[in-house]
Parts: C-alpha cells; structure tokens; sequence
C-alpha cells in the first residue's frame, strides 16, 4: 500500500465526459446518465484498499441522504486488475451488491477517465455543481484506518450542504484526500 495525496483538480474545472460500463447493470454510462439536477459526486474507489474499506459504509449512507436532493453519485475503478485482480469488473459487482450501492459503479479499464480527472488515489472524490464545474475536491472527512476518528463522511456533507444551500465552498477547507495510490498499467 502506497499512501497517496490527491492532486487537487482546479475548482471550476468542467467535469471531463466518459462513457464506461456499469459492472452492476452493464450498460454504458456517461457523466450526463449519472449528473444531478443540483451537483454531482465522482467517487475514484476500488474494493481492496483499506481507506476505501474504512469509508464504504458511510458513502453509501451520505448517498441516500442527498441523492433525494437532486445529487448525484457514480463510483469508478481505474485499477490495473492485472495487478490486482480483486478489483475486476465481476468483483465490483459484488462489492456494490454486498455494499448496499444505490449509483453505479464504473470499470475504467482504460484509465483514460482516471487521467481527465486527475485521479491519483482511492479514494479520490470530486464535487461537481449544477453546471458541472468543479465545486470540491479532497477528504471524504479527516478519519483513517486504524486512526481511532470516527467515520462522518463531515467534509463531503459539508461541501454538498454549500452547495444545496447556493454557498460557495472556500477553497482553503478543500483538504486532500488520502489514500491508495491508483495501480496504473506499466507505459
């Protein structure tokens, strides 16, 4: 496990397109089939790494509660399952089922989409706002494996809160997040 900073997308970044299989449903999936009339989150995760283990629950959780609202969700996995074949598109399907996933969850086979968002990390979230402009980019909330922080999810909620609310998310409460590093396919 390779510990792992985001890189931070610029705010105001215009949420780049994919087109991606659903692991759960099959079909194609694209930023519009996924976006929100009031935002939308990206969520970069995979099944085996413990900082996306720790949050799992929890994202399932703040999901229910704001997709009601208008928000909305995709997952994404961008690993090189040659590397970690536990993190294949069947092994995603089962993970979303075992989790309770209420949005899809995509296979990046490519990592093309990883790249555009600039995703080096799961989990890597990005908040995107009703015109699909980045909004928030960072922490899930400030809890780590085995750091004895309760799990909240109070940094995405906090973001999604402004963002319902018409509020601006000030840029230096923009923490970033940390977790895995992306297994990318050898150039």
């Amino acid at each position: 496990m390779s510990l792992t900073d985001s890189t931070m997308m610029p705010l105001g970044t215009p949420a780049p397109d994919f087109a991606l299989p659903d692991t759960v449903s099959g079909q194609t999936t694209t930023f519009a089939d996924v976006a929100g009339e009031n935002g939308t989150v990206v969520l970069f995760i995979c099944n085996h790494c413990p900082y996306v283990i720790h949050i799992i629950d929890e994202i399932v959780k703040v999901a229910e509660r704001y997709q009601p609202q208008g928000i909305g969700f995709v997952a994404i996995s961008s690993n090189d399952v040659s590397e970690r074949p536990e993190d294949g598109p069947e092994h995603m399907a089962r993970f979303a089922d075992e989790k309770g996933f209420i949005f899809p969850y995509l296979y990046d086979e490519s990592q093309a989409v990883a790249k555009a968002y600039d995703a080096v990390c799961t989990p890597d979230l990005f908040v995107f706002d009703a015109d699909g402009r980045c909004a928030y980019r960072g922490q899930f909330d400030e809890s780590r494996p085995k750091s004895g922080t309760p799990v909240t999810g109070a940094d995405l909620r906090a973001s999604l809160d402004a963002l319902l609310d018409g509020d601006m998310i000030p840029a230096d409460v923009q923490v970033p997040s940390q977790g895995c590093s992306i297994k990318w396919k050898a150039a």
